[in-house]
């Protein structure tokens, strides 16, 4: 088998240069960035992801460096009960742990363990030309790569999957979302719970990355009014006093601060010796916590076909086939949660609420039965 390129080394494309390096190919990754930054941000691994990670052999380093999340807790913003996911019956039947853990440790980790495949950074593509089954990259610091195959795990954004297809469409979910990582000490019942609380158009959510540091991201819905340098504790001030308490003990300048957008969902992810994993292919909202996860999925499937298929074309179509249906099925899902979540009418407001408390559990162990479940 011919060299592989990557283009990105985001949680997708080394866990794919990972899978891949284990299967024996011979992977180079050209990055964006000219350096990793610890980015104030976390993760939360789910079930499928962790399945992804101990196929791979680093589920224990993973496991190490993290938080195990024994249920995920949808609340009001007085921290009374909407409803609950047990996610232990999950962690019995799979086999593995859900974590919540640094997006840096969790990169630094997926670095480690690439084997002898070579990291370019400072290398932002200008644009990709395919000819004679060769794919031509040229970089905006002038220089030119000729790759055999290439696979574009370079974001929502992806100068690939642009090369290749010219009639994406970007979504507007019209919500801000801030992100930081707090030093905060609270309620110790809190240190195995990813929590969300939802009011009225806004929401919050924190869960422990490790016993002394937690993860909390918040939303609202964009109005043109809003700036985004907005006072997060006055915009919190009507929640539960372990909201502020989670704000005030994060530093200022390390809090992220993003529009919310996803890709529509595409037909093909890949044209002839060019594929898409990641962001790159199904980017998501951040609804259901399963953005990254869903390209950690991505790598490994797409690492087994080019493994098992004959040619590259048979084994991208394989791995499309493969992963398709669920990642758009994700993709669409979660963008309905982010409108259901973000209402700010009281009247809706009040009957969601009540829809969420007496739904049976039944329904959503069964919903995320299906989510967790790998098809490879």
């Amino acid at each position: 088998m011919k060299k592989i390129t990557i283009i990105g080394a985001g949680i997708g494309g080394l866990t794919t240069a990972i899978a891949l390096n284990q299967k024996g190919f011979e992977v180079e990754i050209f990055e964006s960035a000219a350096e990793f930054k610890k980015a104030g941000s976390g993760i939360n691994l789910a079930t499928n992801a962790m399945q992804v990670y101990k196929r791979l052999g680093i589920y224990n380093e993973i496991i190490k460096n993290s938080n195990v999340t024994n249920s995920m807790n949808a609340r009001t913003k007085s921290l009374k009960f909407l409803t609950s996911i047990n996610l232990k019956p999950f962690e019995k039947e799979f086999e593995v742990k859900t974590v919540a853990i640094h997006r840096a440790t969790l990169h630094k980790i997926l670095v480690q363990n690439i084997g002898d495949t070579k990291i370019y950074l400072n290398k932002k593509i200008k644009s990709l030309k395919q000819s004679s089954g060769k794919v031509d990259i040229f970089f905006e610091d002038g220089t030119t790569h000729t790759a055999e195959i290439v696979i574009g795990s370079d974001g929502i954004h992806s100068a690939v999957r642009k090369s290749i297809f010219n009639k994406t469409k970007l979504r507007d979910a019209k919500q801000i979302c801030w992100r930081g990582i707090s030093n905060a000490k609270i309620n110790e019942k809190h240190k195995g719970e990813l929590n969300e609380l939802w009011s009225k158009g806004k929401r919050f959510g924190f869960v422990h990355i490790s016993m002394n540091q937690i993860y909390w991201f918040a939303l609202i819905n964009r109005k043109k009014s809003i700036n985004k340098d907005i006072n997060l504790q006055e915009l919190f001030s009507d929640y539960h006093p372990t909201i502020n308490t989670i704000i005030d003990e994060t530093p200022k300048e390390q809090i992220l601060c993003n529009e919310i957008w996803d890709l529509k969902p595409i037909d093909k992810w890949y044209h002839k010796n060019i594929c898409l994993v990641g962001d790159s292919a199904h980017a998501t909202t951040p609804n259901m916590g399963q953005g990254a996860v869903q390209a950690i999925e991505s790598a490994l499937a797409l690492s087994i076909c080019i493994k098992d298929e004959s040619s590259i074309e048979k084994a991208f179509n394989k791995y499309q086939k493969i992963r398709k249906e669920k990642a758009n099925h994700v993709t669409e899902t979660s963008w309905r949660i982010g409108k259901i979540a973000q209402l700010d009418n009281i009247i809706i407001i009040v009957l969601r609420n009540f829809m969420m408390k007496v739904l049976p559990t039944k329904i959503t162990e069964n919903q995320n039965r299906k989510l967790y479940k790998l098809n490879f």
